[in-house]
């Protein structure tokens, strides 16, 4: 559809109605007991989250909170980028990334890959010096194991140990770098094959000791291999767990202790893909593969599932007064699921995916506190994103909120989000309950760049918005001469490479609250 006009809808207070369905007992033999999952099923939106206030130098989005609206592509204005209390640092675009493979990061450096393609001048995962912000450059590229060369999200790095890991998306390949001499120059010290795997995603145990590779399928009868990387120089196989239940991961986060995994567990409407689910938390006992123990088995606590969004994917831990927390994300939101958008829109789901903050202090008992849902991501507007018009020679913008970091573990006060087409999103969650947005970032749009490296890049493809779908990370610059304390944010972007941004002085002068111990 040619529609140039600018969309205004008016959002209306909307009640929530909560359907209850019927809990049937659900079986698990990786417990050998009947459990009642809590179940978040069949919500209908309750708005979203307040918007941030720009400041007078920015230059905010002019539709529905995230959307680029199609005026804003045809005329060009989405080149400039958009920006809300979040201004750019440096940057280093390189020949692109695929956003969602990674970033990691450890002391001053920051590690992503790319799309692996024939044309690339530099394949592998690009490391990144970031010692001065404002100029970040690449000091060298991964390109020397099947693993690094095809990561997909599985590049992490275990800060205890300074060890980044990388299994092959789709592959047995897994490598082990160390990082601990000079972050710039990772030195590999294992690669192996892991018999079976055709690893998508990962996780490391928080002591280093232990890498968990999610699989492709994560339908039913699943798998799991864990990596006893205890000696780093000689990893190995500590099992491969079959699921015959609930708990397939997609990502994998731990507790700090190591003995939980919090699994999102992928499942989309219509069961479509790889991931049958259903959609939500599944929380594992892995106390006898975080000590070792002779026969280990993996024990489900708890669960909860939703149905109005599609392939959850991060579950990150964190914990505010006394109470643990961990905060999900859904990368393809309801247009994933069979009937794509409009079937999505038709049965009054979430078009896109966002994030939730789900209590988790009774583990056996979950229960969603917020929903972090911008516009864009509400069931009442989901109409409203039927008319907009497709990339030329590629697919519609999408707003789905991939990965998400805090920045503290613990009495965090604010939580950013890769919200995909929606850009950098930054929140409020002093409050967990009541959530609310304070900045954003979207990257200039790239149109026809040739970005080889690029998620996003295709020969012909006119790209009006860029997309971020990795983990971003908070840093505080200490103050030094003349400047003063400051807070950046780092991620990464399809085709605007790696990115620092940071909040404005008057921005940060005029909330003192809000910034006297972040990121510390």
């Amino acid at each position: 559809m040619n529609k140039q006009g600018l969309v205004t809808v008016g959002v209306a207070a909307v009640t929530l109605v909560v359907l209850l369905l019927a809990a049937s007992i659900v079986s698990s033999s990786q417990t050998g007991t009947g459990q009642r999952p809590a179940t978040a099923a069949s919500f209908l939106s309750t708005g979203s989250v307040p918007k941030a206030t720009c400041g007078r130098s920015d230059h905010p989005e002019s539709g529905l909170q995230g959307q680029t609206t199609p005026r804003e592509r045809a005329s060009g204005d989405s080149e400039r980028g958009y920006n809300c209390n979040l201004e750019l640092v440096g940057r280093f675009q390189g020949e692109g990334a695929f956003s969602q493979d990674g970033p990691a990061f450890s002391d001053d450096c920051a590690y992503f890959a790319t799309e692996n393609r024939p044309t690339q001048q530099h394949p592998g995962v690009v490391v990144v010096d970031v010692s001065e912000p404002r100029r970040p450059r690449a000091t060298t590229y991964l390109d020397d194991t099947p693993a690094a060369r095809n990561p997909h999200e599985t590049l992490k790095v275990n800060q205890a140990r300074k060890l980044l890991a990388v299994a092959e998306n789709n592959g047995p390949g897994f490598a082990v770098y160390d990082l601990s001499g000079d972050c710039r120059r990772p030195v590999l010290k294992s690669n192996i094959m892991l018999p079976g795997s055709r690893a998508h995603m990962g996780g490391w145990a928080p002591d280093g000791k232990t890498y968990y590779v999610g699989q492709a399928n994560r339908g039913n009868g699943g798998t799991l291999p864990i990596v006893d990387v205890a000696d780093v120089s000689n990893p190995r196989l500590l099992l491969t767990w079959k699921f015959s239940g609930d708990g397939r991961p997609h990502d994998v986060n731990l507790n700090a202790a190591g003995t939980r995994l919090y699994a999102g567990q992928p499942g989309v409407f219509g069961n479509t893909d790889s991931s049958i689910g259903p959609d939500g938390l599944v929380v594992l006992d892995v106390s006898d593969i975080q000590f070792r123990r002779p026969n280990p088995q993996i024990r489900v606590v708890g669960k909860m599932f939703w149905d109005d969004q599609g392939q959850v994917e991060q579950m990150l831990p964190f914990s505010r007064n006394g109470r643990q927390y961990v905060v999900s994300t859904d990368e393809s939101g309801g247009a994933g699921g069979s009937g794509g958008l409009r079937g999505a829109c038709a049965r009054q789901a979430s078009p896109y995916g966002y994030a939730q903050i789900i209590d988790v202090t009774d583990e056996t008992k979950p229960r969603i506190v917020s929903k972090l849902m911008l516009d864009v991501n509400a069931s009442v507007n989901c109409d409203a994103l039927l008319g907009d018009p497709p990339d030329a020679g590629g697919g519609p913008l999408v707003y789905n909120c991939e990965r998400c970091n805090v920045d503290r573990a613990n009495n965090p006060t604010m939580l950013a989000c890769g919200y995909q087409n929606a850009g950098l999103r930054v929140f409020d969650i002093r409050d967990p309950q009541h959530p609310k947005e304070i900045a954003y970032f979207k990257p200039p749009a790239v149109r026809k760049t040739v970005l080889p490296g690029s998620g996003s890049w295709a020969p012909g493809i006119d790209r009006t918005a860029d997309k971020i779908s990795g983990f971003p990370r908070f840093r505080t610059i200490p103050s030094a001469g003349t400047r003063a304390r400051e807070l950046q944010i780092w991620f990464v972007s399809d085709g605007n490479g790696f990115q620092v941004v940071r909040f404005p002085e008057a921005f940060v002068a005029l909330h003192k609250d809000l910034f006297q111990n972040a990121g510390n």
